[in-house]
Order: structure tokens, then C-alpha cells, then sequence
């Protein structure tokens, strides 16, 4: 018995049950997806599939994506001290390659079945994959394992990770949906007298608003001002390793149909926001949205938006809402809790590599923030 793997460039020629035993279990790594990512992924960016075999016979795969830094500003705000450390980024990092999805918050690198492999063989192919991506596509300056529980620690501690460093820059928040919240009122029941009353006012706020989904046809109309908002936020961003091409959410929708929603605010039929939603089994997982930053302030349209989606999953019996690791303090004020995620990282340059350790907090953003507990 032995295993083999096989690098796929394009969906096209992903194996034809790849869906059977991959992406049914996760959204994020279905051939739908990945033809989003063929067609729109960001201009920094390459994107490779490997499929793992038993005997030939497919158990699991990965993606794998190339971060090209040269030209991309990853920090953003027009700081000198910004300058300096973009400098610092690009020498440090011109490329990077990524076990998992730097598009998302969360393990949505790889999957395998459960009943052909276990765990502890995954890692070990796991490895064997970063070691062919690097010498049949390309080596880069950075290799990154991204987005881990803490359960899977243990796998990390062996020989063969001990030149990698682990990090953790901010937590995953995410929401577990209760048995007992069958409508918005259930769920807002159970916030204290001081958290109702901060939703009552933020809900009073949208008056004269609209809000409405947004499907295929009204995504193509409104695109360009997406992209608008979209920037908004993300070149306000103090950290940021690529940008969306302006056609993503298009092709989001078009390939993901029903498992991708996008929900848009007009003020005089003008859309002044809107937010997506990744539909993943029973999880929901937050994606991009955009604003304009003069209403958001006034009308509290970020807030209203995260209530929003609490209500959209409650009503729709979802069982977990994933917010990613921005906006910390904001959305634990709806009720998110922070779980720890890691990652490992390892430089390419022996001679860099033994600082890594130092190197690496210096670039990455950190966030001071406080935990609200709005339940009662």
C-alpha cells in the first residue's frame, strides 16, 4: 500500500469525484469554489490543488496559494513608520506560500476522510506536499501552515516542524447559535438590559434604509460601487496581503448560486453597504463587505450588519456564525467568542530563519482589545 499526490493547476482537471470525497465536506474546497478562486482570485496571487491518493484511489487534497509581496502594499495607512515596515515586508517576504486559505479565517486548507487515513498520517503528507510544491512549482522566501486549532498542536511538535515557528496573531470569533433562539427576539431575550438597549438604539438608527439581497443580476448592476465599499474598508485596514478583483463577488455568485448571499443597503437608491455570507453546511462563515464610512459612523451600518447576520442564521438554523479575526471587541459585543488559532511559518534563508521568531511579531499586526460579554 502506498500514497501518492498530484498537483492540479486548473479545476478542470481536478478528478471527477473530487466533490464526493472533498468539497461536500467543506465549501471552501469544492471545485465550485475553486473556480472562483481560477477566475477571480487577486492579482498577487497563484493558486494550486494537490490530491492525495491510496492506491490510487483519491482520500483527500489541499490548496495551496503563492503570495507574490513585491509590488503589494501590505501595510496600508500612509505612515512613514508604514513605509518602513513595507520595506522590511518585501525583503523579508517577496513571496510566500500557503498551506490553506488566505482569503478566510480558519482551517480550510485541507481534507481527508476520516475513514481512509487517520490524523496522525495526514501531517506527514501534509509535509510531503509543501516539500513537492516547492520544488515542482516554485521555492519561496516563506512557507506557512495556516489557521490551526489548538488540538492539533501535538501533531506540530515532531522533527520535521522544528525549524518552523509557531504563531498566533488574533483569535477567531465565532458564535454558536442556541437551541433556544428561534427568532431575533430569543436571542436578544438573552443579552443584559444594557446590550438590548445598545441594539434597540443601533436598530432605530437604519431608518430610511433599505436593505435587500442582492442576487446574480443585481450584483453585475451594482459591482463597480461594490468594489467602492469594498476599498473602503480594506485600504483602511492597517494590514492587508492582497485586494479582491473587482469581479469576485460575481463570480462568487455564479459558481456558489444559493451557498453565497450577498446582502446590500440603500439609502436613496444608492447602495451605501452591503455584506457577504459563506453558506457551509451547517456553519456560516462572514466574508468581504463595504461601506460608505461617512453613513457607517451615522447610522451604525457595521453594527447592523453583524446583527444582521445573527439574525439571518437564527432564522435559517444555522448552527455556528465564523466572524474571522477583525473588528474583535465590536463583535463580541453581539455575543462572539474568541477561540485561538496558530500557524506556522518558516523562512527559507537558514541564515534569517533562527530570527524568525524576532522578526516576525515585528511585521504582524497585534490588537489590544477588550472581551464584552453581553449575555446575561
Amino acid at each position: 500500500m502506498s500514497y501518492n499526490l498530484k498537483i492540479y493547476r486548473k479545476t478542470s482537471d481536478l478528478p471527477e469525484n473530487w466533490n464526493a470525497i472533498i468539497g461536500d465536506h467543506n465549501i471552501m474546497l469544492s471545485k465550485e469554489y475553486f473556480c472562483v478562486l481560477e477566475h477571480s482570485k487577486p492579482k498577487n496571487m497563484e493558486c494550486f490543488f494537490i490530491g492525495f491518493f491510496h492506491d490510487n484511489e483519491l482520500i483527500g487534497g489541499a490548496l495551496f496559494q503563492y503570495l507574490n509581496f513585491i509590488q503589494h502594499k501590505t501595510f496600508q495607512k500612509n505612515e512613514v513608520w508604514c513605509s518602513i515596515r513595507n520595506f522590511f515586508a518585501r525583503k523579508f517576504s517577496k513571496d510566500v506560500m500557503i498551506l490553506g486559505n488566505n482569503m478566510l479565517t480558519g482551517q480550510n486548507g485541507f481534507y481527508f476522510d476520516g475513514s481512509k487515513i487517520t490524523l496522525e498520517k495526514v501531517i506527514p503528507l501534509l509535509d510531503e506536499a509543501v516539500r513537492k510544491m516547492q520544488k515542482e512549482i516554485r521555492k519561496t522566501d516563506l512557507i506557512i501552515y495556516k489557521d490551526y486549532q489548538s488540538n492539533f498542536v501535538k501533531y506540530f511538535q515532531d522533527k520535521n516542524h522544528e525549524d518552523y515557528f509557531r504563531f498566533s496573531v488574533q483569535p477567531n470569533m465565532m458564535l454558536k447559535l442556541r437551541e433556544n433562539w428561534n427568532n431575533f427576539d430569543d436571542y436578544i431575550h438573552d443579552f443584559s438590559k444594557k446590550y438590548r438597549e445598545r441594539v434597540k438604539s443601533a436598530k432605530k438608527k437604519l431608518t430610511g434604509i433599505e436593505k435587500q439581497e442582492l442576487h446574480l443580476p443585481d450584483i453585475k448592476k451594482h459591482q463597480h460601487q461594490m468594489n467602492i465599499l469594498y476599498l473602503n474598508v480594506a485600504e483602511n485596514a492597517p494590514f492587508n496581503t492582497f485586494f479582491l478583483a473587482e469581479n469576485h463577488f460575481e463570480k462568487m455568485k455564479e459558481y456558489l448560486n444559493e451557498n453565497f448571499k450577498v446582502f446590500g443597503y440603500f439609502l436613496d437608491g444608492k447602495l451605501i453597504g452591503f455584506y457577504t455570507l459563506i453558506l457551509n453546511l451547517k456553519d456560516i462563515d462572514t466574508y468581504f463587505l463595504g461601506y460608505d464610512k461617512d453613513i457607517q459612523k451615522s447610522k451604525q451600518l457595521y453594527l447592523n450588519m453583524l446583527l444582521d447576520i445573527v439574525e439571518f442564521g437564527i432564522t435559517q438554523k444555522f448552527s455556528r456564525i465564523i466572524f474571522g479575526r477583525t473588528a474583535l471587541e465590536i463583535k463580541s459585543t453581539i455575543g462572539a467568542e474568541p477561540f485561538e488559532i496558530f500557524g506556522l511559518i518558516k523562512h527559507n534563508n537558514f541564515a534569517i530563519n533562527p530570527f524568525i521568531k524576532n522578526i516576525f511579531p515585528s511585521i504582524s499586526p497585534k490588537t489590544e482589545w477588550i472581551q464584552r460579554k453581553p449575555f446575561k
